[in-house]
């Protein structure tokens, strides 16, 4: 049986809005009434699962779903530079910011690089199993990243290339490891 998958990226929150590396900050006013206006666009699901941050949080109750928090689905642990912006991370370990970029087995900031990210979204997707009726994620935009390129089979450098923008859906149909994707779909009431 086909297995499908509508991964959504969550609404915008403070860290999204200033560029920040996540902080679990909850969604931004603006957010929240974009997620509840998108709610009608979003398809009843068998099984709704989250990313266990507030903003999936938030953004799941406001499109409507009981979505269960899902270890496996948490964005990719930043470590010391979780909460602070791009630029003051650029501005103080400039060297170390480089090679994140660009190599996606690093991790110095002491968290998780984006090659184990992969790995543990991927094996999670690989588990899912078939079960009945579609299945919906709120998920944090490294988690859709990492999936999309699980699922394409793609290297891992690939992430970097892939723009996941707020309340936007990505589906993902397949069965025994062979996975389709359907991109970007904005969330508008059909």
């Amino acid at each position: 049986m086909t297995v499908r998958l509508t991964l959504i990226s969550p609404a915008t929150s403070g860290a999204l809005r200033e560029v920040r590396f996540d902080d679990d900050s909850p969604l931004d006013p603006g957010g929240a009434a974009l997620a509840e206006a998108a709610a009608p666009a979003v398809s009843a699901a068998a099984r709704a699962y989250r990313s266990p941050s507030v903003r999936c949080r938030d953004t799941a109750r406001a499109l409507g779903l009981t979505a269960a928090p899902v270890d496996a689905l948490a964005g990719c642990a930043t470590g010391r530079w979780r909460g602070r912006t791009l630029a003051e991370v650029a501005a103080t370990e400039e060297a170390a910011l480089t090679v994140w970029l660009s190599d996606p087995t690093a991790a110095p900031h002491g968290g998780e690089s984006l090659s184990a990210l992969r790995v543990r979204v991927g094996d999670w997707l690989d588990a899912l199993g078939s079960g009945s009726g579609p299945v919906v994620v709120v998920a944090e935009p490294d988690v859709v990243r990492a999936a999309t390129v699980h699922a394409l089979g793609a290297p891992d450098t690939t992430a970097r290339r892939l723009d996941v923008r707020p309340l936007t859906a990505v589906r993902l149909s397949g069965r025994a490891g062979r996975w389709n994707v359907l991109a970007g779909e904005p969330l508008t009431p059909r």
